[in-house]
């Protein structure tokens, strides 16, 4: 250890010495806890200390389930000789991007606008003032490809930063003109039409891998936001979007992608066939897709995609879920110190565990001795195995075997915006599957999300049991915090019938609202107008990994609009569409949410409210079809009246349960017949 990192390092009680990120919650940077390096968490303090001893900050951001962030500490970090470098030339930070995502989002950029990709582990240089002057993401410790060394690049940084002071000062002030581009877009003044999806619609087909489904080449990701957009598209004139769906959502069930035994799907493909995972799990990627599989299912009555929704869902009810409430973030692609361990199987094990039922287990996964990985199997669909039997008996001995193996790490740590976008899609995804296992969890999570993670009017970011110190809450919620809340506040009105939800949600809508709205330009900051000022103001609006909080609440608020008659709230969220209006015709696959809230706008959304008691097999009617664009409110007299103004002058007038079924304000007379209401939705 350097002298700085001896200075600052505090002993732990079995006298190991760690650093300043002992003290974290976050499982990343726990993980960095023992590193020779001097880390600080993003701290006041560590700011303080660049801008006092006139260093430049090293800024490094990953997380926990990030395979060559692993690979970088492994290399570099535990480095001695490196880790002396870094503690004498520059204030080291670490950073988990799912904590920060604000930081994540301004850094990246600066990285990408630097290199042109981004990814993590991310590591950026700072002036003491937070300007990023260079960066790139994962350095190797020797000279390899092209790529300097790690201990090269520091070492020029810290000559460039003594002796070319005003250089290095000169880009930091370039580079942070440059970013930012997205918080200073100005919203489009031309109409909101139908003719953008037809564009968007046209880029995709274009895009589309015939062969294997999805888009592009390897790396291959899931994009379920794209294809719930598709869906959508099907449900018209536009056939091809439906084959289009059935094609990327085959091809991914049933190859290494999704996790054939024990449920759940990986990050994303390394080849272009689904096969090969990255093989962490993702709360976001699996809550996802658990609902376009649901919503799937509705639409082309797959029975293979109904049997992928449940294996989901049992994954993420079975494995991800905190004894405190909510939902864990993510699992390890590594385990052992090798990525995939824990999944991928030799024959001769897989004759081992399976017994009499061998045969039928290499019938229905595909086990050969050469094996599809590395002289391993990961197990795939292969479409035989008919004795069922045999292959249920031979799943639970190889998920039993499996338990037996060091599990990947698990990254436990309670995200309020993944938490909200997990019980949305547990709510609808349970409503339309019969699952009200599903809406429980959901309610749950939520409900923990505004007990817990709510603290004295805040929503806050993340949450971590501690078996020392108990239940931590840190961070000032983002955006997506408040806008994921709101939109599993409205999958939960309408899976529940529960009228606390609504004014959840309508809480959310005002406090993003007033915390986040650009009332100048349109559109949502990511961080909070009483959150700490940082060298720009991120306004996220690409589509990722997940939604945008701008997507989020573009679509949201004009559902919450139709369910309170507030005009104001379709105002917000038509703003968010302007700023993104042409960008989202353009490049389809960066905007797959916003796009929905696109269809919503330019479409006929329905509006069902059904009162009255036991109205269950009107609600059969509604639950069975795919209707993206919809309301529901189904209450059992007319006593929620002054709460949801949908509700008014609408009852059962003492009778049998009746469904009112109305679009843009042209309603359809009551019906309590099933039938009647199966007509007047598919008008």
């Amino acid at each position: 250890m350097g002298s700085v990192a001896r200075a600052e390092a505090r002993q732990g009680d079995d006298g190991a010495m760690s650093n300043r990120l002992a003290g974290e919650a976050s499982p990343y940077l726990l993980q960095h806890k023992d590193n020779p390096v001097d880390w600080f968490p993003w701290t006041e303090e560590a700011l303080e200390r660049a801008r006092a001893e006139d260093k430049p900050i090293l800024l490094s951001i990953g997380y926990a389930a990030c395979h060559w962030c692993h690979v970088m500490e492994r290399e570099s970090f535990e480095d001695a000789e490196t880790a002396e470098l870094m503690n004498a030339n520059f204030v080291n930070i670490k950073v988990d991007r799912e904590e920060r995502p604000d930081l994540d989002s301004i850094y990246m950029e600066a990285v990408q606008a630097l290199t042109g990709q981004g990814g993590w582990p991310m590591t950026m240089f700072l002036m003491p003032d937070g300007k990023p002057f260079y960066g790139g993401t994962y350095f190797p410790p020797a000279d390899r490809q092209g790529m300097p060394s790690f201990r090269r690049v520091l070492g020029a940084i810290a000559e460039a930063w003594t002796e070319r002071r005003s250089e290095v000062e000169g880009q930091g002030r370039q580079l942070v003109d440059h970013i930012g581009i997205s918080a200073k877009l100005k919203p489009s003044a031309d109409p909101i039409g139908r003719d953008l999806l037809d564009e968007a619609y046209e880029g995709l087909r274009s895009a589309f891998d015939e062969e294997y489904g999805g888009f592009g080449g390897a790396p291959k990701f899931p994009q379920p936001m794209t294809t719930d957009f598709l869906m959508r598209l099907a449900k018209t004139d536009r056939s091809q979007a439906a084959v289009m769906v059935q094609k990327t959502l085959d091809a991914m069930a049933a190859a290494g992608m999704f996790d054939q035994l024990g449920g759940g799907f990986a990050r994303y493909s390394v080849d272009r066939f689904w096969l090969v995972p990255h093989f962490e799990k993702m709360l976001y990627d699996n809550a996802q897709l658990l609902r376009t599989y649901a919503r799937s299912w509705q639409l082309l009555g797959s029975e293979r995609h109904r049997e992928v929704a449940f294996a989901t869902a049992g994954w993420m009810l079975d494995e991800m879920r905190d004894p405190a409430g909510g939902f864990w973030s993510s699992l390890d692609a590594d385990s052992e110190g090798e990525e995939g361990r824990f999944y991928v199987w030799s024959l001769d094990e897989v004759r081992e565990v399976t017994g009499n039922d061998f045969d039928s287990a290499v019938a229905a996964w595909g086990f050969s001795k050469d094996g599809n990985f590395e002289g391993e199997n990961i197990p795939v669909m292969a479409g035989g195995g008919e004795d069922r039997a045999a292959v249920d008996r031979a799943q639970k001995a190889l998920l039993a075997r499996r338990a037996e193996r060091v599990r990947p790490g698990t990254d436990d740590k309670v995200l309020s915006s993944w938490n909200g976008l997990a019980a949305a899609a547990l709510a609808e995804a349970g409503s339309a599957l019969e699952r009200p296992d599903w809406i429980l969890a959901a309610s749950e999570a939520m409900a923990f999300v505004f007990d817990v993670l709510r603290v004295d009017g805040r929503l806050m970011r993340s949450f971590r049991r501690d078996p020392e110190r108990g239940n931590i809450v840190k961070h000032l919620g983002c955006c997506d915090d408040y806008a994921f809340a709101l939109e599993a506040s409205l999958a939960l009105l309408e899976a529940t019938h529960e009228v606390q939800w609504i004014e959840r949600a309508r809480w959310c809508a005002d406090e993003a609202i007033r915390l986040f709205a650009d009332n100048s330009s349109g559109g949502f900051y990511m961080t909070g107008s009483d959150a700490e000022a940082l060298v720009m103001r991120p306004k996220e609006l690409f589509d990722n990994a997940i939604p945008s909080a701008n997507s989020v609440l573009a679509l949201q608020l004009q559902r919450l609009a139709l369910l309170t008659g507030e005009g104001s709230y379709e105002k917000h969220a038509l703003g968010a569409i302007r700023l993104v209006r042409d960008a989202a015709a353009r490049s389809p696959q960066g905007f797959g949410h916003l796009l929905e809230a696109i269809d919503f706008y330019t479409g006929d959304p329905v509006e069902v409210v059904i009162i009255g008691q036991d109205p269950e097999h009107l609600l059969e009617v509604v639950r069975r079809r795919y209707l993206p664009n919809k309301v529901l409110v189904v209450a059992p007299d007319e006593s929620a009246r002054d709460r949801i103004p949908l509700l008014a002058g609408r009852g059962s007038k003492g009778g049998p349960p009746a469904a009112y079924v109305c679009r843009r304000g042209v309603c359809h007379a009551p019906v309590t017949d099933a039938n009647d209401l199966a007509r007047q939705l598919s008008a």
